[in-house]
C-alpha cells in the first residue's frame, strides 16, 4: 500500500517527518482510547456529553485553524467536505456515547471502532492489491486479535446487545467521518479541518440530546473538560494532523490500540474481567502494529 508520500519517503527528511507521524497517529489513539471512561463519570445524558466534548474545544479549535490559516477561508468544496465529515462524526459520537451506557467499557470501545477493520478493507480495494510480507501478516494478526477480542465480548449477556449494537454503527459512520477527513486534509490543515467538523457537529448533537430528552447542563465539569481536551484536542488532533500520511489500511490498524487500552482501563477502574482470550487478542494487535512498519520484500513499507 502507498499514499501519497511514498514518492519522498527514501529522504531522510521525510523517513523522520513519518516516524513522527506514526508516533502522532498512536499517541491520538491512545488518548481517544479513554473517551468511553471519562463518558462514564459525565453526570449529563451521553449524547450531550459529546455536545460539551465539541463545543468547549471549538474555541481552541478556531483560534489554532486563524493561526494556520492566517484568516483565509478554505474553498467551497474543502468546506463541504468538512462539513459532511463533521455531519458523521457528530452522529457517530450520538450513537456511540449511547452505547458506553449499555455495554462494556472494552465492548464499546471494540466495536465503535470496527472502522479499523473497514478501512483495512477498504485499503485493500483502494490499492487493488493484496499486502504481502509484514504487511500482510499484520493484517492477519490485527484480524485474528480482533475476533480473539470480540469473541470474548460474545460472551456478554443479552443486556449488552443494544450497546453493543449501537457501538457497530458508530464504527461505520467514524469510517466515513476518517475517509473524509483524509480527503480534505489534502487541501486544508489539521486544525482548519478539525475546527469546520467540530462546528457541524454540535447543532446536530444538541437536537438530538433535547430529543432524548437528556440533562444538558452539568454538576460536574471536569469529565466534560476532560473530554475535550483529552479526546477533541489532543486525540483527534493528532488523528487528523497524522491522516494524510498514511493509507486506510495503516490509519485501520491503528486505531486497534483503542479497545486494547480500554479493556485494560475498564479492568482497572471498573473491575471488567480480561480473559487469558483477551490478553492474547491484545497482544497480537500491538505485534500488528509493530509489524506493519516493517518493510517487506515484496512491497514499499506503508
Amino acid at each position: 500500500m502507498s499514499n501519497k508520500s511514498d514518492s519522498v519517503d527514501s529522504t531522510p527528511v521525510a523517513a523522520t517527518v513519518n516516524r513522527w507521524a506514526f508516533a502522532a497517529l498512536l499517541g491520538g489513539n491512545l488518548a481517544l482510547s479513554l473517551t468511553a471512561l471519562v463518558v462514564r463519570f459525565a453526570d449529563t445524558g451521553p449524547v450531550a456529553a459529546g455536545v460539551w466534548r465539541l463545543s468547549l474545544a471549538l474555541p481552541v479549535l478556531l483560534a489554532f485553524a486563524w493561526r494556520e490559516t492566517g484568516g483565509r477561508l478554505p474553498s467551497p468544496r474543502a468546506l463541504w467536505i468538512a462539513t459532511g465529515a463533521g455531519l458523521f462524526f457528530a452522529f457517530d459520537l450520538a450513537a456511540w456515547h449511547l452505547g458506553i451506557l449499555q455495554t462494556k467499557v472494552a465492548n464499546a470501545t471494540l466495536f465503535g471502532n470496527s472502522a479499523s477493520l473497514l478501512l483495512v478493507i477498504w485499503g485493500i480495494m483502494l490499492s487493488r492489491t493484496w499486502p504481502r510480507g509484514w504487511q500482510a501478516l499484520a493484517i492477519f494478526l490485527a484480524f485474528a486479535g480482533s475476533a480473539l477480542l470480540m469473541g470474548q465480548s460474545y460472551e456478554a449477556s443479552a443486556a449488552y446487545l443494544v450497546g453493543d449494537l449501537l457501538s457497530l454503527l458508530a464504527g461505520a459512520l467514524y469510517t466515513g467521518y476518517v475517509l473524509m477527513m483524509q480527503r480534505v486534509r489534502g487541501e486544508v490543515g489539521a486544525w482548519s479541518a478539525l475546527a469546520i467538523s467540530s462546528g457541524a457537529g454540535i447543532p446536530v448533537l444538541l437536537v438530538t440530546a433535547l430529543a432524548l430528552g437528556e440533562t444538558i447542563l452539568p454538576h460536574d465539569w471536569t469529565p466534560l473538560l476532560t473530554l475535550a481536551l483529552m479526546s477533541q484536542l489532543v486525540g483527534q488532533g493528532l488523528l487528523i494532523w497524522a491522516l494524510p500520511r498514511f493509507s486506510p489500511l495503516v490509519v485501520g490498524l491503528t486505531l486497534l490500540v483503542q479497545p486494547v487500552v480500554a479493556a485494560v482501563a475498564g479492568w482497572l477502574v471498573f473491575g471488567e474481567t480480561l480473559s487469558l482470550w483477551e490478553i492474547a487478542g491484545g497482544a497480537m494487535v500491538a505485534a500488528a502494529l509493530v509489524l506493519i512498519r516493517l518493510p517487506s520484500r515484496a512491497a514499499r513499507p506503508i
